[in-house]
């Protein structure tokens, strides 16, 4: 069995660890690899689902290296952190002689960069969007503050080496992929696009309970009937909150009875503001919190779910992870155009993407509104599955396999197993 060492700088324990990082690495260990992840873990996050955590990697063989992510002094804690991947690395290397390294995002590909070198182990660059362009175009670094110019020049210049080193390149969207190729000069047979993708076993409308739906829909003071919009995940950065009311506003003058159900960790106070700003009864507004677990219930009570991102050019090579766990319950979109998400939207028909934040643009998108309600779950489930697997034609498997199959389909010209059965079929997609 093939070992492979998968690094990240983002945790198991955060919400995105286990909604797509662990799902995948369970699949890659039943398509017959010997997974070690090593992560950063946020301490407060570590020491609330630990244990869940473990007993999830253990039971899937998947062997587990969490180190604490530190944040303070500023500066001196990310030296540190890599200090401590690099080391770290290195020394589970040379216990364990791993067959390929799989680095999540920049942070991580120094990592690998340094174990491809050091040991001339395959290196493959899950590279997540265009990480250090995001930091700019988000606020993050701040281009006024020489700190932050220094450090998009100093990553700016990594990129090229993370861009050219590594055996492979996984990116998440065909427009990041053209963008490398014609401006990065990556080979494009280099790179193979796989999105973000869904755990449709738990996103499955088919399991939603009427009498749980019912209950939750009483206690949200949301009757049958009434129209719901949902906005699903946290808000600020790049989710343009002030929009997304803006189009309810408008949308109000259709379904006047609507509710805006905003799914999300975030506290009430931000959003409640804008839609004072809106003149929006505050009644209409509903904000509440779910686990992952909680998720699939909330959306069901879904007629449309929304989400307008802020457009820059590091959107390009984004891929929202709403957007598959949206379709898989079989709920209608009403988005702007990222990454991919426009064509896909478009070309299935199982949403409206709107051309810009006017009234017009709004009104032309809530025509559309009706058409969508009345659309089969089934009928956006399945147009899910078969964008997903167009859109990344290059070894993405299917959607049900959570990018398992994908990222499997790139492991093998650089770690064959050599004779496992599942495996072996993976070379056919």
């Amino acid at each position: 069995m093939k070992k492979v060492l998968f690094i990240s700088y983002d945790g198991m324990t955060d919400p995105l660890g286990q909604s797509q990082v662990i799902p995948y690495l369970k699949g890659l260990s039943q398509a017959g690899y010997k997974i070690s992840i090593l992560s950063f873990e946020k301490p407060v996050r570590l020491e609330k689902n630990r244990s869940q955590i473990q007993s999830l990697l253990d039971a899937a063989g998947i062997n587990w290296h969490p180190l604490l992510f530190t944040r303070k002094p500023p500066i001196l804690s990310k030296i540190y952190d890599k200090w401590q991947m690099k080391s770290t690395a290195k020394k589970l290397h040379r216990k364990e002689g791993f067959d390929l390294i799989h680095c999540r995002s920049y942070v991580s590909a120094e990592a690998g960069v340094m174990l491809s070198k050091k040991f001339n182990v395959p290196f493959l660059f899950d590279m997540r969007g265009f990480w250090v362009d995001e930091r700019v175009d988000n606020g993050q670094w701040n281009q006024k503050k020489l700190i932050y110019r220094m450090a998009y020049r100093s990553y700016k210049k990594k990129e090229i080496t993370f861009l050219h080193s590594p055996d492979h390149i996984i990116s998440l969207t065909e427009n990041g992929k053209e963008e490398l190729v014609t401006n990065k000069g990556v080979a494009a047979d280099k790179i193979t696009v796989i999105p973000c993708c869904v755990d449709l076993a738990h996103f499955d409308y088919h399991k939603i309970d009427p009498v749980a739906a019912d209950a939750l829909r009483a206690t949200l003071g949301i009757q049958h009937g009434t129209p719901v919009l949902t906005y699903l995940g946290s808000l600020g950065g790049w989710y343009l909150t002030d929009e997304m009311l803006h189009f309810f506003k408008k949308m109000k003058e259709k379904y006047a009875s609507a509710k805006f159900l905003f799914i999300t960790q975030d506290a009430p106070a931000s959003i409640l503001a804008l839609a004072e700003k809106w003149k929006i009864d505050p009644a209409d507004i509903i904000v509440r919190p779910a686990s992952r677990n909680e998720v699939p219930l909330y959306l069901s009570l879904s007629d449309w779910s929304i989400f307008f991102i802020k457009d820059a050019y590091s959107k390009k090579a984004s891929s929202p992870t709403k957007q598959g766990e949206i379709m898989a319950m079989g709920v209608p979109l009403i988005c702007n155009a990222i990454g991919d998400t426009g064509f896909i939207v478009t070309q299935t028909g199982a949403g409206v993407v709107v051309d810009g934040f006017t009234n017009e643009s709004y009104d032309t998108a809530i025509n559309e509104m009706d058409r969508l309600r009345n659309l089969r779950k089934e009928e956006l489930r399945d147009v899910f599955e078969l964008a997903t697997v167009v859109v990344g034609r290059a070894g993405a498997g299917t959607v049900t396999e959570l990018c398992a199959l994908g990222k499997a389909a790139l492991y093998i010209p650089l770690v064959p197993t050599g004779g496992d059965e599942q495996t072996q079929q993976l070379r056919h997609l």
